[in-house]
C-alpha cells in the first residue's frame, strides 16, 4: 500500500484525486455523521478555515460531492472506502489525522441499521441549511468556531 509520509506527498494525493472528480471545488467545510434511530452522532468537523482538505476529497470521492453544498447519504461500506482510501495519510506522522480516526470510531460503534450522512458547505457564505441534519451540522459548526 502507498503511504503519504511528507506534505508534498500530501498535497500531490489531494491534487490527483480532485483531478478525478469533475468540476471538484474545496469546500468551506465538512463533516460526517452516523445516524441512529434519527440521532446523529458527529466524527470530526472541519469548519471554514480548516487544513483538512485532503479528507474533504476523498470523502466527495465517495459520496457524489462536486461543488454544492449538500447533506450526502453515505452507506456503511461507502465510508469504509473512504477511511481505507485516506488511510495511506497515516504515514504522515508528524500531522493528526482527526477525520480518519473519527471515521473509524463511527463504523467500529455503529449498529446494523445505522446509516451515515456527509455535509459538505461549498462556500462561508451559504448560509441557509438544505435540511434538519444540515441545520444541526451547522450548529455544531457555530459551536465549534465559538460564535
Amino acid at each position: 500500500m502507498q503511504a503519504w509520509r511528507t506534505d508534498s506527498e500530501l498535497a500531490a494525493a489531494r491534487r490527483d484525486l480532485a483531478a478525478t472528480i469533475p468540476g471538484y471545488v474545496a469546500p468551506a467545510s465538512y463533516g460526517i455523521a452516523r445516524v441512529d434511530s434519527g440521532t446523529l452522532t458527529f466524527g470530526a468537523v472541519n469548519a471554514v478555515g480548516s487544513s483538512h482538505r485532503l479528507p474533504a476529497v476523498v470523502l466527495a470521492s465517495v459520496c457524489g460531492y462536486t461543488d454544492r453544498t449538500g447533506t450526502y447519504p453515505l452507506t456503511r461500506e461507502q465510508l469504509a472506502a473512504a477511511a481505507v482510501l485516506l488511510a495511506p495519510a497515516e504515514a504522515a506522522t508528524h500531522v493528526d489525522h482527526p477525520n480518519l480516526w473519527s471515521w473509524r470510531e463511527l463504523l467500529t460503534d455503529a449498529e446494523p441499521s445505522s446509516t451515515f450522512l456527509a455535509f459538505f458547505v461549498a462556500t462561508g457564505d451559504d448560509a441557509e441549511p438544505v435540511d434538519a441534519h444540515d441545520a444541526e451540522f451547522r450548529a455544531l459548526l457555530r459551536r465549534s468556531a465559538g460564535a
